[in-house]
């Protein structure tokens, strides 16, 4: 009657087991979101209408760029030897 913790070696290591599996778990998660963190989007590739000529046309075309402006990029761009500009 006295002697009730006889069967409590087995408990003992049970316990020591789920709390490994516990702090495994704590610890797998915390690396897990400060890895999602850390990732970084991808990075968009350029595409062919992203050439430096092109992003002037476009700025052109848009307003934002005056016709001396943009001549003088595409000019710049395309070393003096290009179409003429369609100016409209």
């Amino acid at each position: 009657m006295w002697q009730m913790h006889d069967g409590w070696g087995w408990w003992m290591v049970f316990g020591w087991l789920w709390m490994v599996v516990f702090w495994g778990l704590i610890i797998w998660a915390v690396y897990a979101v400060l890895t999602r963190l850390e990732r970084k989007p991808p990075t968009p590739t350029p595409r062919d209408e992203d050439t430096p000529l092109a992003i002037v046309e476009r700025r052109y075309a848009h307003g934002e760029l005056t016709t001396e402006q943009f001549e003088e990029m595409r000019r710049r761009l395309t070393g003096g030897s290009g179409p003429p500009a369609r100016v409209a």
